[in-house]
């Protein structure tokens, strides 16, 4: 219309075939994945440095990984 000023679109989001029970499924799913790499860093910094050349990484490594945040997913899972 001309002349109308500030009006908003909503849009409803469709919630059709969507259950409550995925959606929360899905939310624990993402949070024991990001608990599960807090897990590994911790473990990876954890390890000697003979072991450390046995996977082929160098403390600087290690220490790279273990600065980056608990959501910060390589594999995206």
């Amino acid at each position: 219309m001309k002349g109308q000023k500030g009006y908003v679109l909503i849009s409803k989001l469709p919630l059709h075939g969507v259950s409550l029970k995925a959606v929360f499924a899905s939310v624990l799913q993402q949070i024991l994945r990001w608990y599960e790499l807090h897990r590994q860093r911790v473990e990876l910094m954890q390890l000697n440095d003979a072991a450390l050349k046995d996977i082929g990484l160098s403390r600087a490594d290690i220490f790279e990984e273990s600065e980056r945040p608990f959501w910060d997913d390589p594999l995206k899972k």
